[in-house]
């Protein structure tokens, strides 16, 4: 359909824009955009995820595994309270320096393998500052993962330590003790299986049978050496 004014000729295909787009092209337009987002985003997650998540188990286990050790030969509720906060000092200092040294490491390599690239990309003339840029922010952060492992070393630790500092029986103390780190633990590992996208259960279980074998290993050599007398 046209209309003639003149030696002016318009039709409606001139009339419709051409560059206006779809539905359907603009949601496949957004899908493509947010596609990359998501998946920087897991990387940098995975990078203080695995250092929170080890921290907070080990922080858990071995404050509850060092108490329920000590209560194996020494029943007083102080002593085991002590030991425990003495315990989760130390471990959280010891984990956010390692978490750090490492990450560091960690870090350097992959810097020099990125200097290593780029210079042969240079010689290649196929270097791209922007993928060298995407490159540098997924390196590790050494302070983030050892203020992620200290922290969580220390939420891990407190568990045990509230438990049994308001329990004057020692069987009690323990019991209740061991359970709410066994809970603590099955919670650790829903959590950083959910943040992760890893499957739950699998996780879970992981971490619950983990720390019942260290808690188990600990108070056994423990009440064996108690009673050997060493």
């Amino acid at each position: 359909m046209e209309a003639t004014n003149g030696d002016n000729h318009i039709s409606l295909k001139d009339i419709t824009s051409p560059e206006i787009p779809s539905n359907n092209h603009i949601q496949i337009a957004l899908r493509i955009e947010q596609k990359p987002e998501e998946e920087v985003d897991y990387l940098q997650r995975a990078q203080w995820l695995r250092a929170a998540v080890l921290g907070a188990s080990d922080g858990l286990v071995s404050v509850t595994s060092l108490m329920v050790g000590v209560g194996a030969v020494n029943t007083d509720v102080k002593s085991m309270i002590l030991s425990g906060f003495a315990g989760m000092i130390a471990g959280a200092c010891s984990m956010a320096i390692g978490e750090f040294v490492s990450v560091y490491s960690q870090r350097d390599t992959e810097v020099s393998q990125m200097k290593r690239e780029n210079e042969n990309r240079i010689n290649k003339g196929e270097l791209s500052g922007d993928q060298d840029e995407s490159t540098n922010e997924n390196l590790p952060n050494p302070l983030q993962a050892a203020g992620a492992s200290a922290l969580a070393f220390i939420v891990g630790a407190v568990v045990p330590l509230l438990a049994g500092a308001f329990i004057t029986s020692y069987g009690v103390r323990v019991g209740v003790v061991i359970a709410l780190s066994s809970l603590a633990l099955l919670a650790f590992g829903w959590l950083g299986a959910v943040l992760g996208k890893a499957p739950v259960i699998r996780s879970c279980l992981r971490l619950l049978i983990g720390g019942w074998l260290a808690m188990a290993i600990t108070y056994g050599l423990s009440k064996l050496i108690g009673l050997v007398g060493v």
